[in-house]
């Protein structure tokens, strides 16, 4: 998840005792608790409408340990910057921005959750039992985001120096398009004046260098709030308000270990989305105390990763699927004065709202609308920094990367309206015909299937094998093609089969032996020159 970076103001002179909180704090908490409350909108928003999640389910469960895992690592992290403070003899230090990650949010409901809900449905499971064995799932990703984001913080550096930057970046770039930009740019002109309006503040605010009175953000949401109930896109149903009211009360988190146990047979299949998730989050975070680095607030790379991996680990053992990580924009939030204590109150107001119910209230006077230009700024943000940050002899690679991510979220509209057309039902399954009247559309749908499944570590190792191209490196590429054409032949990569409601892994020795044969092929063609270069050298 990357934060909208502030614009610069006076910043309060060091002193020599580091203090809880500052002047500049409060707008350091505007602009970071309206980037959480946008996160914990979309949490409802896609639990209750693409998941079919109960509310007892959602404010029982998800959003208490979603609001405790906020609680940890805001206040964990204002904590580490006190400390450091006290040693360095200076109250200069602001603590490193923290929390639900945009990025897996979509990916673990789009790529691991919906999936296995429709799969359960197609196979003939209940309502009930499809979506608890989707819950189960998103903890077990959740899960194992966090202990791979620790485990990273013992061996990060090494990690950083073998992946290629462009390869990481290009597969986050293409989640960011696919699954954020487009799915909110065509939500924003579905309702025009409300998305419209509040995209151009957004613009404005964050790349006009238009210096606003009050955070733009928060003026894009209440613009957006104000056109929202003035066009009459916004109406409060009386029915749904009692309901979201039955849920305001305190919600207390429990362990989740029984389920995590039940569910533990989702581990395999949707390994091909956790480990590359972790790994980018693990990345991230280093690439995020680079930024806090330069802007003169240096923090240890193992501390800071174990925050981060212990927050996410919370919220799994208690009951959300929704990974935590260290935002981008420290040296904005730095330039406006927060130091410490903007940390600490996001964690203490986002945990207790979730720990008391009160985001369904909230999303009720707080439209999507008002805030999604917020996300898709965040998208553009990511895709731009995909090619702004590699060597400008990578961006075909970066190109190249971006396919397998909006493949997939093409696959996953395409499937969205063959349901809707009536297909996906018992008395009309997805079949092959359907395939070969795609095909006769010019509509590949076999490619778009194949690159659904496994397309984060096919859009990794697509864009690793053209930076190697690029660079020479030969038998470095074919490397990843046989990584590749491995993962594809035990069917962790691209091979996929109908259930009657959707498309799933098809897991099995030589399950994907085509793909495999067609990376094995590649593999060839690079050792061929490989050796070529050799000789000409």
């Amino acid at each position: 998840m990357t934060s909208p970076s502030p614009h610069p103001s006076a910043s309060p002179s060091p002193s020599s005792a580091p203090r809880w909180w500052v002047r500049g704090d409060l707008d350091g908490f505007l602009g970071l608790g309206l980037d959480n409350l946008i996160q914990l909108l979309l949490i409802l928003a896609l639990c209750r409408a693409v998941l079919g999640y109960p509310d007892a389910l959602i404010f029982g469960v998800i959003l208490p340990a979603t609001g405790l895992s906020l609680v940890v690592g805001n206040v964990a992290y204002a904590v580490q910057a006190y400390q450091l403070d006290r040693v360095e003899g200076a109250a200069r230090r602001t603590a490193l921005p923290y929390g639900i990650n945009t990025v897996s949010l979509f990916a673990y409901v789009f790529l691991v959750m919906l999936p296995v809900k429709l799969s359960a449905l197609g196979s003939g499971a209940s309502a009930d039992a499809a979506v608890r064995l989707s819950w189960q799932a998103g903890l077990l990703a959740c899960l194992g985001s966090g202990l791979i984001e620790s485990a990273g913080a013992f061996g990060a550096a090494a990690l950083r120096r073998w992946l290629p930057r462009a390869a990481l970046l290009a597969t986050l770039a293409g989640i960011a398009l696919g699954y954020i930009a487009l799915g909110f740019l065509l939500r924003t002109y579905a309702h025009p004046v409300v998305g419209l309006a509040v995209l151009a503040v957004i613009l404005v605010a964050y790349y006009g260098q238009i210096r606003l009175p009050i955070p733009g953000g928060l003026l894009a949401v209440l613009v957006g709030i104000a056109l929202a109930w003035g066009t009459g896109l916004l109406q409060v149903d009386g029915a749904l308000w009692q309901t979201n009211l039955a849920n305001v009360g305190l919600h207390v988190p429990v362990l989740q270990l029984g389920a995590l146990w039940e569910g533990r047979e989702q581990l395999l299949p949707w390994l091909g989305v956790t480990i590359p998730m972790g790994l980018f989050n693990v990345l991230g975070s280093l690439q995020n105390l680079e930024s806090a680095e330069a802007a003169g607030d240096r923090y240890p790379e193992r501390s800071s990763l174990l925050i981060n991996g212990l927050g996410t680990a919370v919220a799994a053992l208690l009951g959300s699927c929704f990974p935590t990580t260290i935002y981008i924009g420290h040296p904005g939030w730095k330039a406006m004065g927060a130091r410490l204590g903007y940390s600490w109150l996001n964690g203490l107001v986002m945990g207790l709202g979730c720990l008391f119910g009160l985001f369904g209230l909230i999303g009720q006077i707080v439209p999507i609308e008002a805030g999604m230009a917020i996300v898709l700024y965040i998208a553009l943000v990511i895709a731009a920094q995909a090619f702004q940050v590699t060597p400008a002899r990578h961006a075909p690679a970066v190109a190249l990367g971006l396919m397998p991510g909006l493949a997939g979220w093409g696959a996953l509209l395409l499937k969205a309206g063959l349901r809707a057309g009536g297909a996906g039902t018992p008395a009309a399954p997805f079949a092959p015909i359907l395939i070969e009247r795609l095909k006769q559309a010019d509509v590949w749908a076999a490619g778009a299937f194949a690159l659904e499944q496994g397309q984060i570590v096919a859009a990794m190792l697509l864009a690793a094998m053209l930076v190697y191209v690029i660079d020479q490196r030969f038998r470095a590429a074919a490397l990843c093609a046989l990584i590749a054409a491995a993962a594809s032949w035990v069917g962790l990569l691209h091979a996929w089969r109908f259930t009657p409601a959707d498309t799933v892994f098809q897991l099995g020795w030589g399950a994907g032996a085509s793909w495999a044969l067609g990376y094995l092929a590649m593999a060839v063609v690079f050792l061929v020159g490989w050796a070529s270069r050799r000789r000409v050298g």
